[in-house]
């Protein structure tokens, strides 16, 4: 039995991964220098939700170097590694609060916006560093490089975190997306 769950996990987990770089393809907005808004973490966000904190910190980290390889946006090694494996691993951070989504109705959209919030903040939190050791240069002049990275990795992280908030809230009213049954 226990090799049976884990191949449907290792299968979710694919299929997800798959579904972030389709949904990669579809930018809304594409930032400069790197990032964009899109809805390509959901699928992390329900394997975080449907599996816990380590299935979704390893789907995001696979999907993290699968973007790697497929259109980076790399000056630096260090770079690199923050801005594509640890971020999209640290979006599975939504798996903090898979026990309470899974026991409560009640609170599931707190738990779910605190999920999202927190794998953004951390997901934030690479980009921001990146942003500060390697694209400082890009700031303006006059303008602290703190306050570049700062203002220039919100510009998309905050609206493409509402919009995958918006995207799994809707998933969550779906029978069975979070739950596999």
């Amino acid at each position: 039995m226990a090799k049976k769950i884990e191949l449907r996990l290792m299968t979710e987990i694919g299929l997800a991964v798959a579904l972030v770089v389709i949904l990669d393809l579809f930018k809304l907005w594409r930032a400069p220098q790197g990032g964009s808004v899109t809805l390509a973490v959901v699928p992390l966000i329900v394997v975080a939700f449907r599996h816990g904190l380590p299935a979704g910190m390893m789907a995001g980290g696979v999907a993290g170097v699968i973007k790697l390889f497929l259109g980076p946006y790399i000056i630096h090694p260090a770079q690199a590694i923050l801005d594509y494996p640890l971020a999209f691993m640290f979006i599975g951070l939504a798996g903090l609060f898979y026990e309470g989504f899974q026991r409560t109705d009640v609170k599931r959209n707190l738990f779910l916006a605190a999920g999202v919030g927190v794998g953004f903040l951390a997901r934030f939190a690479c980009h921001f560093v990146t942003g500060l050791i390697f694209f400082g240069h890009y700031a303006p002049e006059g303008t602290p490089v703190v306050i570049y990275s700062l203002t220039y990795n919100l510009s998309f992280i905050i609206p493409e975190g509402l919009l995958t908030f918006v995207a799994v809230l809707a998933l969550s009213y779906k029978r069975g997306i979070f739950t596999g049954r």
